[in-house]
């Protein structure tokens, strides 16, 4: 009886994606804490600035709502979307629209920061990480910041 390698090839092929996966992941693992030093890095030196924190506010996915967070941090986007909070975490600001956020505020968690920020994003305007956060210490106390906070 002969075989059509049928299985083998099923068999050769599934090991193909687990190992492409296992790459990507590796990557993207690669990535992350690469973005995480940076990060770490700009804390660092936003804090030996003396680079004044505000409190972050979150915005509804619409931009027509506001939510106030307990985070302390810096945005390091104009459109205040994106922002680092002084324990050093990367957040997303944008969250669903809520009465209970509009009542006891939003709690945006923190995100594992991109290396490139706005990829893949429908607008096609995309940065990279460490550009944003060189832009946002050589900013200091301008208003891409927002008010400052004790």
């Amino acid at each position: 009886m002969v075989s059509d390698g049928g299985a083998e090839w099923r068999e050769t092929r599934q090991q193909a994606v687990l190992a492409h996966a296992a790459a990507a992941q590796r990557r993207r693992e690669a990535e992350q804490a690469e973005a995480a030093a940076l990060v770490g890095a700009f804390v660092a030196e936003a804090r030996r600035r003396g680079l004044a924190t505000t409190r972050l506010v979150a915005r509804s996915h619409d931009g027509r709502a506001r939510y106030r967070t307990g985070l302390h941090g810096w945005y390091i986007d104009r459109a205040r979307s994106r922002a680092v909070d002084v324990d050093g975490r990367f957040h997303l600001l944008t969250v669903p629209r809520s009465l209970r956020a509009r009542l006891l505020g939003a709690d945006p968690q923190p995100s594992p920061p991109p290396l490139v920020v706005g990829a893949g994003g429908r607008d096609g305007e995309s940065m990279p990480l460490h550009v944003l956060l060189r832009r946002r210490l050589a900013d200091g106390e301008s208003s891409a910041a927002g008010p400052a906070t004790p």
